[in-house]
């Protein structure tokens, strides 16, 4: 597969296809294997068994015919206790099989939900969550992977009615060998159960987009956080009409390819329905037609009908969400794979020299417009670096370069002097601290809601509280009715809401939680707080990354972004991004001697101050 220019830096290719069918159907198999295989195995023998005395019935019903008119009674005896047996076997084995598979069931159903969530959490970048054909497929996935358990149930069964289906062909053929032309003429069905799948999830896909609007209308109209504005708006009935006609384009080609498909698959079995009706004439016309071999005919071939509707109706379920959504989880593995770079060197212990951006360039997937544009930049080890401009100047992607969360479209990143590329992602950001605007309301113990900054310590409460003292957020601590140990989200039992403000220091107390860390990022975390409060904290992390460790040096870089010009003014390094562009680096004093952009945008921000 040829790769983009991107790949080079770890970043996925352009384009990853869906993997081919049948090795994603393996894959699937060797998972459900590696976690439970002894009953997977049990599972798959037991639905054979299952369907071997059902397939055998017609025999039975053959001997007892011919028993019958022959008046050989032993015969008759036989055949009468084989069809005893059958139906006894026949229930008990479904019964056990059932059972079994129950079980395998419920314990693969975690292992794969938990398999899907750790690959898109391992995935180094967030590239896949932007680009909407990677959405598309994702969001299929999404829906898929509830019922990825009853694949496997699926399989099962589908090998139990092939091998009814085996007996039943070699029962017709002892009549006549000719009559395996009975089974050919079944392939159309098969041939169009397959086929009508892919064309439903075609056209499932390609409305994806339409779906996924529907359900973000259905999530404004009825979820609480944007309830007020809802109604504040009186949008609730705009609501409704737009996520109706989201919904028809997406509904409309779906139900377009369902009845399309639905016509040849029903001109296939008036074919198959054809054959056996002039089957049937045939035999029993014959002058050496016997009634046993009648007999057989009528169940085996009655029953041919059944399996052979009952097999094309679980290939088409393999077809259409087995072999759909284990392509797309095949992908997945593919896709996390594909990101993981040449990573054959260590993170440094501590920075000696410092970070360079060496003409890096970015833009965001999906897009051609370049947030950043061969922008060169070095932050020297063990001071603190300012990042301003107006929005949109492209302050939060350099960050998020910086944390991998994206692999520039060109240029590199050097710590001391080493490409970040080469160095595994989760250990770099083990690396990494801070807090950033964007941040995420966790739902937790005010405890872990703190100390996921530092998971190996999520029940450290002396680090807990330390980060918290840090972040300058014992404020909102002492205010909880069980401090630390108090729930949040108010959606849960004995939970408490807090306010925006409140989570924002709790957010800074989690990135806080970390102690040596090389780089610190403080990403505009602080917008609900008051100019002076900000200034104070910024002034904090500012002296303590100016500290020294015995050799002169932290070993550590801090990164500052704020949209307040008067908060970063401490910063030893400012740079000004504009346009995609640095248009210029230097401390306050020097750049407001230039008189430049910075100088331009300090004195407008001074101005609105007074």
């Amino acid at each position: 597969m040829k790769s983009s220019p991107e790949s080079k830096n770890g970043a996925p290719p352009d384009d990853l296809p869906l993997p081919p069918a049948l090795s994603s159907m393996w894959r699937l198999c060797k998972l459900g294997y590696q976690h439970e295989p002894r009953l997977l195995v049990t599972a798959f023998l037991l639905a054979l068994l299952a369907a071997l005395p059902d397939a055998l019935l017609a025999l039975w019903l053959k001997l007892l015919g011919d028993g019958v008119l022959d008046k050989q009674w032993a015969l008759v005896y036989f055949a009468a206790t084989a069809i005893g047996v059958s139906a006894a076997a026949t229930w008990f084995l479904r019964i056990a099989s059932t059972r079994v598979q129950r079980g395998f069931r419920d314990k693969v159903t975690i292992a794969l939900e938990s398999h899907v969530a750790r690959l898109q959490a391992s995935v180094a970048t967030i590239a896949h969550q932007e680009r909407p054909e990677y959405l598309d497929r994702l969001s299929v996935l999404r829906n898929q992977i509830f019922v990825l358990d009853h694949m496997y149930m699926s399989l099962f069964t589908t090998c139990g009615w092939i091998l009814r289906l085996g007996v039943t062909v070699a029962l017709l053929m002892s009549i006549h060998p000719a009559l395996v032309l009975l089974a050919v003429c079944a392939i159309p069905t098969v041939v169009t159960s397959s086929w009508r799948p892919a064309v439903e999830r075609a056209a499932q896909e390609r409305g994806a987009k339409f779906g996924r609007l529907a359900r973000h209308y259905f999530d404004l109209a009825t979820t609480a956080t944007p309830g007020k504005e809802v109604r504040i708006t009186g949008i609730g009935q705009r609501l409704a009409v737009e996520r109706r006609a989201a919904w028809e384009k997406w509904y409309g080609p779906i139900a377009e390819a369902r009845w399309g498909s639905a016509g040849w698959h029903s001109l296939a079995w008036a074919f198959f329905g054809l054959s056996y009706v002039i089957a049937v004439v045939l035999v029993s016309s014959a002058h050496s037609a016997t009634a046993g071999n009648v007999l057989l005919l009528l169940a085996a071939g009655a029953r041919l009908s059944a399996y052979v509707g009952a097999t094309v109706g679980e290939i088409g379920f393999l077809r259409g969400i087995w072999m759909d959504g284990s392509r797309r989880l095949a992908w997945l593995e593919d896709y996390a794979k594909s990101l993981i770079a040449s990573a054959d060197r260590p993170v440094p212990a501590r920075l000696t020299e410092g970070i360079r951006f060496e003409h890096i360039s970015f833009a965001y997937p999906g897009t051609e417009r370049l947030v950043l544009e061969d922008v060169n930049l070095d932050l020297p080890t063990g001071s603190v670096v300012a990042i301003v401009g107006e929005n949109g100047a492209g302050k939060t992607t350099l960050v998020k370069l910086l944390a991998k969360l994206y692999e520039p479209t060109s240029g590199r990143i050097l710590i001391d002097g080493v490409e970040l590329s080469r160095m595994p992602a989760a250990e770099w950001r083990t690396r990494l601290a801070g807090a950033f605007q964007d941040f995420f309301r966790f739902e937790f113990k005010a405890r872990h809601t703190v100390g996921l900054g530092d998971v190996p310590r999520l029940d450290d409460q002396p680090a807990v509280q330390a980060a918290v003292g840090r972040a300058g957020a014992g404020d909102v601590v002492s205010r909880l009715k069980t401090g630390l140990e108090t729930q949040l989200g108010k959606t849960w039992p004995d939970g408490v809401e807090v306010s925006f403000g409140q989570w924002q220091k709790l957010a800074l107390a989690r990135g806080f939680m970390r102690d040596q860390p090389l780089v610190l990022v403080l990403d505009e975390p602080t917008s609900a707080l008051d100019a002076e409060s900000e200034h104070s904290l910024f002034e904090r992390y500012a002296a303590a990354a100016k500290g020294t460790d015995g050799t002169g040096q932290t070993g550590r870089l801090t990164i500052l972004v704020s949209h307040r010009f008067s908060t970063v003014r401490m910063a030893d390094r400012i740079v000004v991004l504009d346009g995609s562009h640095v248009v210029e680096v230097g401390s306050h004093d020097e750049l407001m001697a230039k008189g430049g952009t910075y100088a331009q945008l300090y004195g407008i921000q001074a101005a609105a101050y007074r």
